[in-house]
């Protein structure tokens, strides 16, 4: 695959102006990392996608909340890894590795760690860093949306899910239509605590076609 340079950022990230609107002081309240949980949360209780038994790789996962979730649903068995080119505190039960995963070296490290175990659903919650040009930043995020589902279908099992997202704009509906033909249902998840200034959605993958 074609891996572009791209500079991302995580969870941990805000949006220049983004309105206070509760969720981060929650998310403290109930000792996650970030505001972004609630939506992993939401979704994942509409479509009951993670299960104990699973193993799981977080992409751009820092500062951990999604990892945070992931772990408690699933359960302390099985492995989860999380990737992002920033720190991230440890999870508990969570193995991370620092480094951009379009690396080879990184990528052989998360082969390392799954020991040739199947990988069952790929998570991403990547953001651009963000410039000046809203028309750079939403191209920056469509890059991030397409390399995460390259990643995808090089380490997802057959049958695996997919959650990623994505910015609604021109390229939403031919990379919908793109998942669409690796998946066998594919839904559009829009949670209450995505930013809707920015037109954020997640699109929600089950069934992998290798």
């Amino acid at each position: 695959m074609v891996l572009k340079n791209i500079f991302f950022r995580s969870k941990n990230s805000n949006r220049r102006g983004q309105v206070d609107d509760g969720y981060g002081k929650l998310a403290q309240t109930q000792g996650y990392r970030s505001r972004a949980v609630f939506k992993l949360k939401e979704i994942h209780e509409k479509e009951q996608l993670i299960k104990p038994g699973m193993n799981i790789v977080d992409l751009g996962a820092a500062p951990g909340s999604w990892s945070q979730y992931a772990r408690q649903v699933m359960g302390a068995n099985n492995k989860l890894v999380a990737l992002d080119i920033l720190p991230m505190n440890t999870v508990e039960n969570v193995h991370f590795i620092q480094g951009d995963f379009r690396e080879e070296a990184i990528l052989n490290q998360l082969h390392e760690v799954l020991a040739g175990e199947p990988v069952h659903l790929v998570l991403s919650d990547m953001t651009p860093n963000i410039s000046d040009s809203k028309y750079v930043d939403y191209y920056s995020a469509q890059d991030l949306s397409d390399l995460a589902l390259e990643t995808a279908k090089t380490l997802l099992a057959p049958g695996g899910s997919f959650l990623v997202k994505a910015f609604q704009g021109e390229a939403f509906e031919s990379f919908h239509k793109e998942v669409q033909q690796h998946f066998e249902k594919v839904v559009v998840r829009i949670p209450k605590a995505s930013k809707i200034r920015v037109k954020e959605a997640y699109i929600l993958a089950k069934g992998f076609k290798p």
